[in-house]
């Protein structure tokens, strides 16, 4: 944090020692902040100390000016500068994060295959190559899904008979 003393006599009568202060309030600040928000995100709508850090900045600021400002500081300017969790939460935190992470990246997957399935069976209805009815949709939309979703390449199966007996 940058800050300076702008009003002298506050910050000599108002308070005992205005370095003291300066640091209580802005720890208490800090520990506050830390409660606001998350420590990260995986979505760009909900602010998280990692992911959006000069929202952060500015708020951190902002609740730091309002404590100081009885003791005659102008606060310049407040950042984290380091941000990691103890480390006796550190392991779980982090297979928390690869959890969540592994959860927004295979929605983003489902979608981007649903898209691709419904785009696919729209251009084979549209160009009229070939006409399906439910049950043959349902099987080439299971196969797509499969295809596009797995974690593993695929590998191809001739089919040489019918789905029908």
């Amino acid at each position: 944090m940058v800050w300076r003393v702008v009003d002298t006599a506050e910050a000599v009568f108002e308070v005992d020692d205005y370095n003291n202060y300066v640091k209580v309030q802005t720890e208490a600040a800090l520990r506050n902040l830390a409660t606001n928000y998350t420590y990260d995100s995986h979505d760009d709508v909900k602010i998280s100390l990692r992911g959006h850090t000069a929202a952060v900045a500015e708020h951190l600021k902002n609740e730091i000016q309002e404590r100081l400002a009885r003791a005659g500081v102008e606060v310049m300017e407040a950042r984290i500068s380091h941000l990691a969790y103890a480390p006796e939460i550190a392991h779980a935190m982090l297979q928390r994060q690869q959890a969540g992470a592994i959860i927004a990246a295979r929605q983003r997957i489902v979608e981007g295959a649903v898209g691709m399935v419904e785009m696919a069976l729209d251009l084979l209805s549209r160009r009229d190559i070939v006409t399906l009815d439910n049950e043959r949709k349902a099987a080439m939309v299971s196969n797509l899904l499969v295809v596009l979703c797995g974690d593993k390449s695929t590998q191809p199966i001739v089919n040489t008979g019918t789905i029908y007996q």
